[in-house]
């Protein structure tokens, strides 16, 4: 399935739910998260639905290898500080256990100074 009607995400992807869009390609949509933890805090996620990554395979490899690529590069554009003084880090909850809250794969970027709300 490329887009899921229910999905907060693939909505947000489409355009049907405002966001601050931090970048976009024909495979990614970056944005803001709406309730940061960071200074710097966005999510980065697949346009194609997918579920979580517990629902990956080797079809997906070039897909998350673009995402994990675009990551250094937009924590850099968004604010935070080069490596090594500086950095980032990068987070995906998988499941219920894992803290996952919308069932649509994808990873939080999250940098700046510290303290942060959390993590």
């Amino acid at each position: 399935m490329e887009h899921d009607p229910n999905c907060l995400f693939c909505k947000i992807v489409q355009g049907a739910i405002p966001s601050r869009k931090v970048y976009e390609d024909d495979q990614v949509f970056a944005f803001h998260d709406i309730n940061p933890w960071a200074p710097v805090h966005f999510l980065l996620v697949p346009k194609r639905h997918i579920v979580s990554f517990a629902h990956v395979d080797a079809q997906h490899a070039p897909l998350l290898g673009h995402l994990m690529m675009l990551a250094p590069k937009l924590a850099l554009q968004e604010g935070c500080r080069p490596y090594p003084e500086g950095g980032f880090r990068i987070v995906s909850n998988t499941g219920a256990e894992g803290g996952q809250e919308v069932h649509h794969l994808h990873v939080h970027v999250m940098g700046g100074p510290r303290p942060w709300l959390r993590g």
